[in-house]
């Protein structure tokens, strides 16, 4: 592992459908976590912030996903954010998005990479 990136999680913990992994975010604030999830076969990472109101997505942690599985769903207000984009296709800040973060799968693990998340 190289020294400008961080180990979020091993492939393992996003077995299964609707799979989350929420992690700390030291790096943009004191306060600010992540989280990776797989959908669609690829690994997607953003930071754990509506885009509506600045509040956590998760209402238990680390569940991000709606009932159908197919979105990932603000707990307080109901935004609907496609998994693969992170648009929000429903919801108060419909034609927004969530921050991206820069993860990569490697060797079995899911690394955040420190140097193009301070880009």
């Amino acid at each position: 592992m190289a020294e400008r990136e961080r180990l979020i999680c091993t492939v393992q913990q996003l077995e299964g459908e609707r799979q989350c992994v929420r992690f700390e975010l030291p790096e943009l604030g004191e306060r600010m976590s992540g989280f990776v999830l797989r959908y669609g076969g690829r690994v997607y990472g953003y930071v754990n912030r509506c885009a509506h109101v600045p509040v956590e997505l998760d209402w238990n942690e680390g569940d991000f996903f709606d009932l159908s599985g197919h979105y990932l769903l603000c707990a307080t207000h109901g935004a609907h954010y496609a998994p693969e984009n992170g648009h929000c296709v429903l919801g108060p800040c419909k034609g927004r998005s969530l921050e991206p973060l820069p993860v990569t799968e490697r060797d079995g693990n899911i690394y955040l990479d420190i140097e193009k998340l301070n880009d």
